[in-house]
């Protein structure tokens, strides 16, 4: 099933499914749904896909966890250690923006960079939960595109700036269930920028796999429902390529992951 987070004219937002053209609303949030456990059965209209707006899936995440260096060859191209352990960061929920929303390049840098992601999403939640029963705290997936200010990134050993700039976390289109997706680590995953190829490799290249980043992350902080966890990205990233190809206003990029569908967005400068 592939959730989304939608408007119609003038109405509040609320979750609904997607199914090929048409959303049906469920008479409810996202965050509410998942932390029900299950999906309601569908309540209202069902609207033709052109005539709604598409938010993220889930507009604020109570966390938005990343993972840095988790593909062997973007820690090679980044010059860093294959880590031992996952590297954990986050990006703040308020610069989560939807499809087709533009990703706004600040003046105060002068490296914004891309990286497309696959992301999990948490149902249940738990603290310390074992790797044997990650996959049971897993609601389903989306699509990321991790945006980063590398100067602003590599200027402290410390990421967070760099990589919570507003608008620098597209999500979506749609939270794709976990029973729609037989292997989350056998999808493939790329980046688009100009009818170029970015970036292109498959989730079987993750370091470290879900139920080893749920049972990481959960030893230290209780995953909640409605949680994302953005599990990397691979190599072909544009501070590494010789020259860099750093966004730029005019860019679109897309993140395509198998299975979940494409996520477009737009690249302005601020004005």
């Amino acid at each position: 099933m592939k959730l989304v987070t939608f408007r119609h004219g003038g109405s509040g937002a609320q979750a609904g499914i997607l199914s090929e053209n048409k959303v049906t609303g469920l008479g409810t949030d996202m965050l509410r749904l998942i932390f029900s456990g299950a999906v309601p059965a569908p309540v209202g209209e069902s609207y033709d896909l052109s005539t709604v707006t598409l938010l993220a899936p889930i507009p604020r995440p109570p966390k938005f966890i990343c993972v840095g260096l988790n593909y062997r060859d973007h820690a090679i191209e980044s010059n860093m250690a294959i880590p031992k352990v996952p590297t954990i960061f986050n990006k703040f929920p308020n610069v989560v923006i939807a499809p087709g929303e533009n990703i706004v390049l600040p003046p105060e840098s002068t490296q914004p960079d891309y990286e497309a992601e696959f992301a999990v999403v948490i149902g249940p939640g738990g603290r310390r939960i074992p790797a044997s029963k990650a996959m049971d705290h897993v609601f389903g997936y989306t699509i990321v595109n991790d945006v980063s200010a590398r100067d602003l990134q590599l200027a402290t050993t410390q990421w967070l700036m760099g990589k919570t700039c507003d608008t620098f976390a597209p999500m979506g289109p749609a939270i794709v269930t976990k029973d729609e997706i037989d292997d989350p680590h056998a999808l493939d995953i790329s980046l688009e920028i100009g009818g170029e190829i970015l970036q292109k490799s498959n989730t079987r290249e993750l370091i470290f796999k879900i139920p080893e980043l749920i049972e990481f992350i959960s030893s230290v902080v209780t995953l909640e429902p409605g949680d994302v966890i953005s599990t990397g990205t691979p190599s072909g990233v544009g501070f590494a390529r010789k020259p860099p190809r750093y966004l730029k206003d005019g860019d679109e990029c897309i993140v395509r992951v198998q299975g979940l569908g494409e996520l477009r967005n737009p690249v302005v400068a601020e004005k």
